[in-house]
């Protein structure tokens, strides 16, 4: 796409920070101690080695010095900077740098896969940054330049009908990582690619505290009557990816059922099927998928109907929402009974819990992901969110 000295405008949907630019982004300015491959392996990056004296809770890094900064200097400890609020961090000398947390933490090697910036977001990637500019606290336009003297603006929008209308409009010249590809499927003078986000997740987080919800054989009856397939293609069943070392394949599918949906609902007792109502909230991205699912449901006697919200709204029966998939399998923030704001289902069970506290504790690779099996099929027994199917991403650009 990109030729020597080509210059190239990108549109982005998405408000962020500098702090909390995309990965994708950031990671062509700089790299972090570690990297993540698409299974969730970590590997070395500008640390060439790591490991732990204390089962997880201090973490010695070694640094690859030849490394440098975009400024030519070598890239040393004192330069390594990471913004955690619970680790103490030693510098014992220009290659060695130290983190030493509160607890046990097995996923840290994978936390400091987030690139590494000196001040400015002066990296040590093959992308410079060339012009930053914000309003707001929020990102603007980035610009880049890379040593071909090639150039890459990206600019970002608040919402994907206005990165649709920019590209229409002739501001941007490709558009990334946008939900729908309409109306640019129909455009001779574009090209649109749809890419598979294996991870991301379109979840339907069920409140498990809501008086119908908290029914288990509810949830299951609900799942149960999605006719998922219909969907989309790519089909999830987990909250962990299809690609990570972690994901079990084994676990219950909730496959469309609608007989089996109906047979559970007519099993509740009378006082509680009669007048069953689960509403779903959703973003409106998601509006279209949100409405078969209420379809899917009044054809088993649960009389649904969708709400739109443009953020997490602070009560409702059932979310549809894109999940977006740590790169390590350790989801405490989301599943673990602590968790009252990231816990969108709230959820609490004592044997999850349990699951989730050791494997982030335990360091041996074949322990976690057993540990991790074991989290993903008594989840899905008991239901608290249905996994409906990996989105596709579509970038679209002009010929």
């Amino acid at each position: 796409m990109f030729l020597a000295g080509k210059s190239e405008i990108i549109g982005v949907v998405g408000k962020y920070k500098v702090e909390t630019l995309p990965t994708k982004i950031l990671s062509q300015i700089g790299n972090g101690l570690t990297k993540v491959d698409a299974t969730g392996a970590v590997e070395p990056d500008l640390a060439i080695s790591w490991d732990t004296s204390d089962k997880g809770k201090t973490w010695t890094f070694k640094l690859d010095t030849s490394r440098k900064w975009q400024d030519g200097t070598a890239v040393e400890s004192e330069d390594i900077v990471y913004n955690f609020s619970d680790a103490d961090v030693e510098r014992p000398d220009k290659e060695t740098i130290s983190f030493k947390l509160k607890s046990d933490y097995a996923p840290f090697p994978a936390v400091v896969s987030q690139p590494v910036f000196k001040q400015g977001l002066l990296g040590t990637g093959e992308w410079k940054v060339d012009k930053l500019s914000v309003s707001g606290n929020y990102v603007q336009t980035l610009t880049l330049v890379d040593g071909g003297k090639n150039k890459r603006t990206y600019k970002f929008y608040p919402t994907e009908d206005r990165a649709k209308l920019a590209l229409k409009l002739g501001q941007v010249h490709v558009l990334e990582g946008i939900y729908s590809s309409t109306p640019f499927d129909k455009w001779k003078t574009l090209n649109v690619i749809g890419t598979t986000a294996s991870d991301k997740v379109v979840t339907l987080f069920f409140n498990t505290k809501d008086n119908v919800l908290s029914d288990k054989t509810i949830r299951q009856a609900l799942s149960y009557a999605i006719n998922k397939d219909s969907l989309s293609s790519n089909r999830a069943v987990s909250p962990i990816s299809q690609n990570s070392w972690a994901f079990n394949p084994q676990v219950k599918p909730y496959s469309y059922d609608k007989e089996r949906a109906k047979t559970l609902i007519s099993d509740l007792p009378s006082e509680v099927k009669q007048n069953l109502k689960v509403d779903i909230v959703t973003t409106y991205i998601l509006l279209p998928v949100a409405e078969q699912i209420a379809k899917d449901w009044n054809e088993i006697g649960v009389k649904s109907q969708v709400l739109v919200s443009s953020a997490i709204p602070a009560e409702y029966q059932s979310f549809l929402a894109i999940f977006e998939i740590p790169n390590d399998p350790d989801q405490y923030a989301v599943w673990h009974s602590t968790q009252s704001v990231s816990n969108f289902s709230k959820y609490q069970n004592a044997r999850i819990d349990k699951l989730l506290e050791d494997g982030r504790s335990q360091l041996d690779m074949d322990e976690r992901r057993k540990i991790y099996l074991d989290f993903q099929r008594f989840l899905m027994e008991d239901a608290p969110a249905a996994f409906l199917y990996y989105p596709t991403l579509y970038a679209v650009e002009r010929k």
